[in-house]
């Protein structure tokens, strides 16, 4: 299924649908600040499944995930006050925070070290999902298995068809990546430089 949902005021009645879906397990396509993403309910562990099996992608990477601000993060990961005053700065934008995380973070969204991606993208339609579903939403960037992003709705629900439950167009994105910044540790360390000015850090 496809829908249009407004990108400066998502409709309630919509955002609706869409928990609707994930609730029952179901994957699903949405706008962020960079890319399209695709996504589920972390708290899913079937859908988080058929997630990696979308994107043929190896047990051992997890996923990052989406937070719906500060209060949110903090539920989910160990945020020193170094960690919460720049991420306070930068939030909701175009970064990837890795952080320790918490015991309420499913164990397939932890890496070996135990930490987790975590996002808040600026993006509207985003931050009501997660905010009507009151989990965090699996993220990671709507590309076929050769890496080639996909710019337009349309398209991801052509090529994945009935794999995905539910694509929601809410206009056009950046299509450029999110960066990536370590807070995990005791400096920060810039994983990946992308959309996100990352001077404060370096």
């Amino acid at each position: 299924m496809l829908i249009e949902i407004n990108p400066d005021n998502p409709q309630e009645r919509l955002i609706n649908k869409v928990i609707d879906v994930m609730k029952r397990g179901g994957v699903i396509a949405y706008p962020t600040d960079t890319y399209y993403g695709i996504g589920c309910d972390i708290m899913n562990k079937k859908a988080i499944q058929k997630v990696y099996q979308l994107k043929q992608r190896n047990k051992n990477k997890p996923f990052s995930f989406i937070c719906s601000g500060l209060k949110n993060i903090s539920d989910y990961a160990k945020v020193s006050n170094y960690a919460y005053k720049n991420m306070k700065r930068l939030l909701p934008g175009p970064y990837t925070f890795i952080l320790d995380g918490s015991k309420l973070v499913p164990k397939i969204m932890l890496t070996n070290r135990k930490t987790a991606g975590i996002r808040v993208p600026d993006n509207t339609i985003c931050l009501a999902l997660v905010q009507a579903l009151e989990n965090p939403i699996l993220s990671t960037s709507a590309t076929k298995p050769d890496g080639s992003i996909f710019y337009d709705p349309s398209f991801i629900y052509d090529y994945f068809g009935s794999r995905i439950d539910m694509v929601i167009d809410g206009g056009p994105v950046v299509g450029q990546p999110s960066s990536v910044v370590s807070l995990s540790g005791d400096i920060p360390e810039v994983i990946r430089k992308g959309l996100g000015d990352t001077s404060i850090f370096e």
